[in-house]
Order: C-alpha cells, then sequence, then structure tokens
C-alpha cells in the first residue's frame, strides 16, 4: 500500500477524520483518538494492536514498537510495505475496532450527569445547619 491507498483506507471507515499534527503526521481519529498515524515526508506507519499481535509483529524485519506509545501496543511500520496489503488492511481495522470501542460518542448524543434524588436527599440530610454568628453591637 502507499500513502494514498492508506489514507483512502482509514478515512472509509464510519465517523473517522484526518489531521496533520506534530509537522508532517497525519493522524487518522474516532471520537478525537489516533487509531493509525502516516508519516508523510518520511512514509512510515504507526496503529494499535492486541497484546499477542503486538508480540509477533515486532519480531518481523522493519517493524518495531513506536516511539512513546509502544507499551501501549503500538507498532511502527519502518516502510509500508512491510506487510501484505490484505494483512495491512486488518491490522488497521483492528486498530479502528479497539479505539472506536473507548473513544467517546459525539457530544451530541452524551446524556447531562444528574444526580440521583436519594444521593442528594442524603447529602442534605447529613449536612450540619450552620451556627449563627452573634452580631456586632454598633
Amino acid at each position: 500500500m502507499n500513502v494514498d491507498s492508506i489514507r483512502a483506507y482509514c478515512l472509509s471507515f464510519a465517523r473517522a477524520t484526518e489531521k496533520l499534527q506534530w509537522g508532517d503526521d497525519l493522524c487518522f481519529k474516532i471520537g478525537g483518538k489516533i487509531f493509525a498515524i502516516l508519516g508523510l515526508d518520511n512514509p512510515r506507519l504507526c496503529f494499535k494492536c492486541d497484546p499477542e499481535c503486538f508480540a509477533e509483529l515486532i519480531e518481523r524485519p522493519d517493524i518495531r514498537p513506536a516511539p512513546y506509545v509502544g507499551r501501549y501496543k503500538w507498532v511502527m511500520l519502518d516502510r509500508l510495505d512491510a506487510l501484505a496489503d490484505a494483512e495491512l488492511e486488518d491490522l488497521i481495522g483492528r486498530s479502528y475496532a479497539m479505539v472506536s470501542a473507548k473513544a467517546p460518542k459525539s457530544s451530541g448524543s452524551r446524556k447531562k450527569s444528574r444526580a440521583r434524588p436519594s444521593a442528594t436527599k442524603h447529602r442534605a440530610s447529613t449536612r450540619r445547619t450552620p451556627v449563627p454568628q452573634k452580631r456586632k453591637r454598633r
């Protein structure tokens, strides 16, 4: 795959967006959370993996733990052709699925949090009443 085909594939996912960050890195996001990072000047690709897949991938040539986020099971492909196209598409799809499962839904669908009446009532009943202050004489 090349830069254009990876970009098109990443943007084919529901609610996927892109944003150029950190100089030449094109970040693909779902709900504000990154699921893939594509380097443009020096073509390379980062994405999230499950722990088993991560351990297998970093044993292959031209694939290593991603800088800064490798501990969270992100890998970096130093070359875009380090994996076959079908395998790469599958791995990007898995990354999207893992990240979208934890990404916040659209801001319009969030429910406003409200305190439960019983909790409010309980809090009010345990509150101490204020002690009246003495008035100053004139």
